[in-house]
């Protein structure tokens, strides 16, 4: 019953990343992706630094800005980018294939070995998610092709190095998360400003959206993720990443009036039967933790133990 609440909770964070389609066409200023990202970033992580009350000491200063980096600073502006020069739903496929880099590089750093029903939910979970959101004029640009690519390794990276390092003795979650989300966006500041120049001037619907994206789309969903990294396997987080899709294709039914035809309900119907699949499988395989995340797990043993240690 913990493993399903953990996963149900880190499943939140892409639940909430599905909602970044329509609350940046409903609310944002348009064509300013990068400093959207800063605005969901830099916010967020100084925030939940300051509520953490803890700065990065010696090594976790450079490992902090490579998490993120890989996990913020270059996934935001490389996702963008693929989302500009592609259309919506070839960025999604590209993004849906995160899952086997995780995989790959997890068997390679992190020792955790991918079983072939592992590799089949995840190639079949990227099949669903493109029966969702494909259309049958999709182009390809090879720039945007190559975007998307990167910044699903970049984010596949981000997960397992930040599974392979942990987190340092004492610190938890919210911590790291700050952390990362601060290093992050103060990546993606100069890259905006070349590119899109001066923030624009924001309205009311502007800001009610960076405060949402900057809170829940942001803060508390990469906390969760986070934190579900610490407790889970990095593959076992990395299958629940077809829920966002599937969470913007079901906004843009509910809340934006866009049509769902039979063949995206069935797409819909594989991508989450691969996620539940892809959760039962990665139940039955054991995991590695780092030392941090070993004494997390002994600490919140003998808490729950009758037996506590005094």
């Amino acid at each position: 019953m913990k493993r399903l609440a953990t996963v149900a909770l880190t499943a939140l964070a892409p639940i909430s990343w599905g909602s970044t389609y329509a609350v940046a066409s409903e609310l944002l200023p348009p064509d300013r992706p990068l400093f959207t990202g800063v605005m969901r970033a830099l916010p967020a992580g100084l925030l939940l630094t300051a509520l953490a009350r803890t700065l990065p000491k010696g090594e976790w200063w450079w490992k902090s800005a490579v998490l993120g980096t890989l996990n913020i600073g270059a996934f935001f502006p490389l996702l963008f980018l693929s989302a500009y020069r592609l259309p919506g739903g070839v960025a999604a496929v590209l993004g849906s294939a995160g899952p086997l880099f995780v995989v790959g590089l997890a068997a390679l750093v992190l020792g955790e070995r991918a079983s072939l029903r592992t590799v089949l939910v995840a190639v079949v979970g990227a099949f669903g998610v493109s029966m969702v959101v494909l259309t049958a004029d999709a182009a390809l640009d090879l720039v945007g092709v190559v975007a998307g690519v990167v910044s699903s390794a970049s984010m596949a990276a981000g997960t397992v190095m930040t599974k392979r390092w942990g987190r340092p003795e004492g610190v938890g979650p919210l911590a790291m998360t700050g952390w990362q989300l601060t290093a992050g966006g103060l990546v993606i500041i100069p890259v905006a400003a070349l590119v899109e120049g001066a923030p624009p001037a924001l309205d009311g619907d502007a800001l009610l959206g960076y405060g949402y994206m900057m809170l829940i789309n942001t803060g508390i969903a990469y906390w969760l993720w986070f934190r579900g990294i610490g407790q889970l396997s990095a593959t076992s987080v990395t299958l629940l990443g077809p829920l966002s899709p599937l969470t913007a294709a079901v906004i843009g039914w509910a809340a934006l009036g866009q049509a769902l035809t039979p063949v995206q309900l069935v797409g819909m119907a594989i991508a989450f039967g691969a996620t539940v699949a892809g959760q039962l499988a990665a139940a039955r395989t054991p995991q590695s933790f780092s030392s941090s995340e070993k004494n997390d797990r002994n600490i919140s043993m003998d808490l729950t133990d009758g037996r506590v240690r005094r």
